[in-house]
């Protein structure tokens, strides 16, 4: 089987598909999300995500055999609130993650409650509207260290050769109150370039090593007072191993670029 590439995708806004307005602003993601497994060499045994709304002290993989869904937005429509995504959850999977983990001498739970949240079923409903592809979800640690997440992702990287679609599902700009005003364009604008350039790096040990110092970017801590929706970004990079990686795509949605990430084959 061919290697799968992996996947920093810009998730966008709440259950935006969902939101006849909000779905006409992020046109560009939508198409680009649902074309999205025609890049893939196969389609995909499972698909692991690492979710920038799900956080623990410890990492953790969710083990549910059937995911609940999880609606972790506020003031939407209230249809928004009975979304249904019945893909299943995958117990090889979630196994696999927690045996590659153990191996790398990361420390790691498992949790059999854990739902699909937003920056979980948006994408994937996209991508796979028959919800026919497990799901398994890899929790970020709520200390945010880019070193460990990057660690993590290279211990994961073997499932690339397993049939396994990894994701890594954030914003590249995420301040709630800069989003919609103009003067937070250049900000977010200089940092995606920051992103962009560290992505596109010939050695993989420079390019991870640029992201782990996000701070010292243009405007990095405007663009992410908290860094949960740009970490699992570092799992990514970790996954990638030597792939080299480029922006996929770039969508301008309430006056920041939110940038899409591809590491690996691609077509």
């Amino acid at each position: 089987m061919n290697r799968m590439p992996v996947y920093f995708l810009s998730h966008g806004g709440g259950p935006w598909p969902y939101v006849d307005d909000m779905r006409q602003q992020f046109a560009k993601t939508e198409q680009e999300f649902i074309a999205l497994p025609g890049r893939l060499p196969a389609k995909p045994e499972a698909i692991l995500v690492i979710t920038g709304h799900w956080e623990e002290k410890d990492f953790t993989v969710s083990t549910a055999e059937r995911p609940p869904m999880v609606y972790d937005y506020y003031g939407f429509p209230e249809h928004t609130y009975h979304i249904q995504y019945p893909a299943p959850g995958s117990l090889k999977l979630a196994s696999r993650v927690l045996a590659l983990l153990s191996n790398a001498g990361i420390a790691a739970k498992e949790d059999a409650r854990r739902g699909f949240d937003h920056g979980t079923f948006v994408p994937i409903t996209l991508m796979y509207p028959n919800a026919d592809v497990p799901v398994v979800m890899l929790s970020m640690k709520s200390n945010y260290d880019p070193h460990e997440h990057i660690r993590v992702g290279q211990a994961l990287t073997p499932l690339r050769d397993e049939g396994i679609l990894i994701i890594g599902s954030g914003l590249t700009y995420h301040n709630m109150r800069g989003f919609g005003r103009d003067e937070s364009t250049p900000i977010a604008d200089a940092f995606e370039n920051y992103l962009s350039e560290a992505v596109k790096q010939n050695n993989a040990e420079v390019r991870n090593d640029m992201l782990a110092k996000w701070e010292t970017a243009p405007g990095a801590r405007l663009a992410h007072p908290h860094e949960d929706h740009l970490i699992p970004l570092m799992v990514i990079a970790g996954a990638a191993g030597e792939d080299k990686g480029r922006s996929m795509f770039v969508d301008h949605v309430m006056k920041v670029p939110m940038a899409t990430y591809e590491f690996g084959y691609g077509k």
